[in-house]
């Protein structure tokens, strides 16, 4: 069932994504009267169609290949690669046909609406949802941070107090810690108490890689405390007796400190016997509980967090600078990618530890549905697919526009025949460039 839920978020934000993209293209051709052939959801490869229709000139369709999906524009050598329409006389109705301002407005108009959409979801997530965070200064009375193992891969220690991130106090450490200023820039130095000492730590140059490696944990959290809310029948925890607020103390005599510590235990003991301490509800001294740990690393419960109900700061924000938050906030987002873009080609940065395909997105999307991280995640991708397809590379949609502009300032179009092999051309590279992609998910998921 949780496959099966990754899998339909998944596929439900792609959907969302590729025909808001396409329909970009597509009001902005028949805005300017151009003829629209095809507009398909994925692929149709090799002329497999799972559905389709006509209404008009244009026939509608969803092709069985979910890697994408297109509009043919009449008279435009695109990812058909289709050039018998451009043996004959150009016609009023075709792409060709139209000045090179008006094309390249049909070119853009995929990427302006991945780019609205982005800013819009943001937008919107911001003032429905306010800001919800533990103040820096709560973590740090309570013990301070938990690092998980990749928190500690980067020098935290679970325990540390964190004072500033490149010298900015810092108030929400967990808002200033993904701030992809700090991920991205040159310089990633957090100021922290460790043991009552005040230092500073250096996080690594490639922060952003390390953070790309797959966990079930958090890399820096809260250290919450919990207790038992529910426990699931015929499971490890219900046959042993668990139940509605007991508190667990310790996994085989390990002292556990909050749920996270547990949560990173219990995991290091699959398939393993293990007794629990347990402090039973109302009861004033604990008891051993004996019981085996599932094969994925769970005991058949959920928790109930707490340790921070009085100190959680709630924000709410207005219509108008929850607009201009999410503006930012998105901005902020290509940001970092062109500078991720950047580090790759400079070599910085591993492709293969910092590149996501379809099976490390879905993944992002978890096997429970939760609408607030869905909405975020597809934001994201959504401006991710923005800056992508906005590359100069034939056979995207920058392509297309790196020509056009070219055709503006020589006043000179490109040969069909340059645009055809241009196409070809961009097409391998971008061909190569997902089988590598797909080659990093499934080395990523089987932990190559």
């Amino acid at each position: 069932m949780g496959t099966l839920i990754t899998v339909s978020q998944f596929l439900l934000a792609l959907s969302i994504l590729i025909i808001l993209h396409e329909l970009g293209h597509f009001l902005a051709a028949r805005f300017f009267g151009i003829k629209v052939e095809k507009f398909y959801l994925f692929f149709d490869a090799w002329g497999v169609k799972l559905f389709k229709f006509r209404k008009g000139d244009t026939e509608y369709g969803i092709g069985w290949l979910p890697l994408g999906g297109y509009v043919k524009i009449a008279g435009m050598v695109d990812e058909s690669l289709d050039s018998e329409q451009l043996k004959t006389e150009p016609q009023s109705w075709e792409f060709r046909s139209k000045p090179a301002w008006q094309r390249l407005i049909v070119m853009i108009g995929g990427v302006t609406v991945n780019l609205l959409l982005g800013v819009l979801i943001f937008w919107m997530m911001i003032w429905t949802q306010g800001e919800k965070y533990v103040p820096t200064s709560a973590v740090n009375e309570a013990g301070g941070i938990y690092a998980g193992p990749l928190g500690r891969k980067i020098g935290f220690q679970t325990g540390d107090k964190i004072i500033a991130f490149n010298g900015k106090a810092s108030e929400n450490f967990l808002e200033e810690f993904a701030n992809p200023d700090f991920i991205m820039g040159g310089k990633h130095e957090v100021s922290i108490n460790r043991n009552g000492k005040d230092t500073t730590l250096s996080l690594p140059a490639n922060l952003e890689e390390i953070l790309a490696e797959k966990s079930e944990l958090p890399i820096i959290s809260p250290r919450f405390n919990f207790k038992i809310a529910t426990v699931v029948d015929g499971t490890p925890a219900s046959k042993a007796g668990l139940a509605k607020e007991d508190i667990i103390i310790a996994i085989d005599s390990q002292k556990v400190a909050g749920f996270l510590d547990f949560k990173e235990l219990i995991q290091q003991k699959k398939n393993k016997t293990i007794v629990l301490t347990v402090l039973k509800d109302k009861a004033t001294e604990t008891s051993n509980v004996t019981l085996k740990v599932e094969p994925d690393g769970t005991i058949g419960f959920k928790p109930q967090l707490f340790g921070f109900e009085d100190k959680q700061k709630s924000i709410q924000y207005g219509f108008f600078e929850s607009a201009a938050m999410g503006t930012r906030k998105a901005f902020s987002f290509l940001a970092a990618n062109a500078m991720g873009f950047g580090k790759i080609l400079s070599g910085d940065v591993d492709p293969r530890k910092s590149l996501a395909g379809p099976v490390g997105m879905a993944q992002m999307y978890g096997s429970t549905w939760d609408w607030v991280n869905f909405w975020g995640l597809t934001a994201m991708i959504s401006l991710g697919l923005a800056f992508l397809n906005i590359l100069p590379i034939p056979a995207l949609d920058g392509g297309h526009v790196m020509f056009l502009l070219w055709e503006m300032i020589t006043r000179k179009p490109v040969s069909e025949k340059a645009l055809y092999v241009g196409q070809v051309i961009g097409m391998v590279i971008l061909g190569s460039l997902m089988i590598f992609i797909f080659w990093v998910d499934i080395a990523r998921a089987l932990g190559f």
